[in-house]
């Protein structure tokens, strides 16, 4: 069946309706759709998340939800895929928790090094900087680093690890000589004729630097890795079409809608500055009629030389105690009323704010932080989808940046010997997916009524449809083999100093009760 206008089966193809007539986006490769104005949306996202509240408080919480101040690996090291791999019964559970207790421990020194040997630029730890990457992922759209084998920071008392991170701005990332995209070169990213990355071209400087003008017309071909596998350039982006080969903000779909929420936030609070403003004017007893026909009369003229002589002596003015001058004879005050309406406000930043956060895969009471209108019900609905969004979002990021620097510290260790291995173990290279799996962890979702939600917990735990493992990470972000560890400890100090022990310390003393509605109690 024809659409209404009878031309075309589907009204989404109509080019003669008036909503349709002047729709005619252009169908571009995913390349030319992102490459060609990156620069210009870029430049635009990064102002209004430098001055706008709204866009900078959006970067923020995702940040903090998704990366957090600590994010880490668990070694999940594969060992029935290594068993499988040599026949060798000594990969089994036991094997995998010492090398995992190995790998993490050598972790956190490198990673947490006070010497922050682990950065290039010694500024970060590495939770800081890939905090840093995933927040040029939003804002930009890509995250990019650079790994660094230096072994001319070992000893001394200075690096144990030679891999090191230097986080680069994505705006270096370009073509040489600011070309436009040619066969195998697309955005900086170089290609082979399989579409696979293997080089990037990064300026020495970024290209507002002006004092290192020189390095700026000047770019660095950076292989993506070396001849045996090992990371160099890792390049982490959200696509949204295959064969892209940049990414976009998460802003880019609502920059102009926020940027008019920016202006009429501007606007209304300039008029209420203004409407805060007391304006009056004094009136003389003579209507412009009387003071025309007047206007050469002595009367007339001796009362305006009187006006002007009394306002000389004494200035009208009113001061912060609200005095009220005295008048000429005749004289009086009136008052301007600068009202203007602004019941629409609301309504409008509303709408445009739940558009945003829509967008940015949050909800609205975490963009605004206004939880006012919420009850537990749909607070914790809320929560729980965008929790769906960040954990997507951490990941994507942890399978595409922070793995690829894992493995990369994890075949140092392996090359120094500080993974316990057993004999006929395969070489790193060789089984490298097994021993680097991993599992990433950030920040905790949390509780909207931790009460409920713990008990809801336990019982998901007793009905053997989770484990400890999985409620520890998800809701509190840590290590439940480190919970446990930490409780043992707490139960064995109360034991030490002749306390009873309390009830969480003793076996079956809680027995969990049907979980209620909070809002039906």
């Amino acid at each position: 069946m024809l659409n209404g206008s009878g031309r075309v089966p589907y009204d989404a193809a109509d080019s003669f309706s008036d909503a349709m007539a002047n729709w005619q986006p252009a169908l571009w490769s995913p390349d030319n759709e992102v490459n060609i104005y990156r620069d210009r949306i870029v430049s635009r996202v990064r102002d209004m998340a430098r001055n706008d509240g709204w866009a900078s408080g959006s970067v923020t919480r995702i940040l903090d939800n998704a990366v957090g101040a600590n994010f880490r690996p668990i070694a999940k090291v594969d060992y029935r895929a290594l068993a499988l791999q040599t026949g060798l019964k000594a990969f089994d559970a036991k094997w995998a928790d010492e090398y995992g207790r190995a790998v993490e421990a050598a972790w956190r020194n490198w990673a947490n090094d006070p010497g922050r040997y682990c950065d290039v630029e010694r500024k970060k730890t590495v939770s800081q900087m890939l905090r840093l990457a995933f927040r040029h992922k939003l804002v930009d759209g890509d995250a990019l680093a650079v790994l660094q084998y230096r072994t001319d920071r070992l000893g001394h008392g200075r690096a144990r690890y030679a891999t090191t991170i230097q986080i680069i701005d994505p705006d270096r990332l370009s073509n040489p000589q600011q070309v436009f995209d040619m066969l195998n070169i697309r955005g900086g990213v170089e290609i082979d004729d399989d579409g696979v990355p293997v080089a990037y071209h990064i300026r020495k400087a970024h290209m507002g630097d002006w004092w290192s003008a020189e390095k700026t017309m000047t770019w660095e071909r950076v292989r993506r890795e070396t001849s045996w596998g090992r990371p160099i350039v890792v390049h982490d982006f959200d696509g949204d079409r295959a064969a892209q080969h940049r990414g976009s903000s998460i802003f880019t779909p609502i920059v102009q809608r926020l940027k008019m929420l920016i202006k009429y936030d501007e606007v209304e609070l300039e008029s209420s500055i203004l409407n805060a403003v007391f304006g009056a004017y004094i009136t003389s007893p003579y209507d412009p009629g009387l003071f025309a026909d007047s206007l050469n009369t002595d009367e007339v003229l001796a009362y305006q030389d009187m006006r002007t002589d009394y306002h000389n002596d004494k200035r009208i003015s009113l001061q912060s105690g609200a005095r009220m001058p005295i008048l000429a004879p005749g004289e009086k005050i009136d008052t301007v009323n600068a009202a203007r309406p602004t019941s629409n406000f609301a309504a409008f930043e509303s709408a445009a704010l739940r558009n945003v956060a829509a967008a940015l895969g949050i909800s609205t009471q975490q963009l605004t932080q206004d939880w006012s209108d919420v009850n537990y019900s749909s607070a914790r609905s809320a929560m729980l989808e965008a929790w769906k969004t960040l954990t997507r979002r951490r990941d994507d990021f942890a399978s595409g940046f922070a793995q690829p620097i894992f493995s990369s510290f994890i075949e140092e260790l392996h090359d120094i010997g500080e993974v316990p291995l057993p004999a006929g173990a395969p070489e790193f290279l060789a089984a490298k997916a097994a021993y680097c799996r991993a599992q990433w962890m950030g920040p905790g979702r949390g509780w909207v009524d931790p009460v409920a939600e713990k008990k809801g917990a336990i019982l998901g735990m007793d009905s053997g449809m989770s484990t400890l493992e999985m409620e520890v990470s998800e809701n509190v972000g840590e290590d439940w083999e480190e919970l446990l560890d930490q409780r043992a400890r707490e139960i064995e100090a109360f034991k030490e100093r002749g306390l009873p022990v309390p009830t969480w310390g003793q076996a079956d003393t809680f027995a969990p009760q049907t979980i209620k509605d909070p809002e039906a109690q």
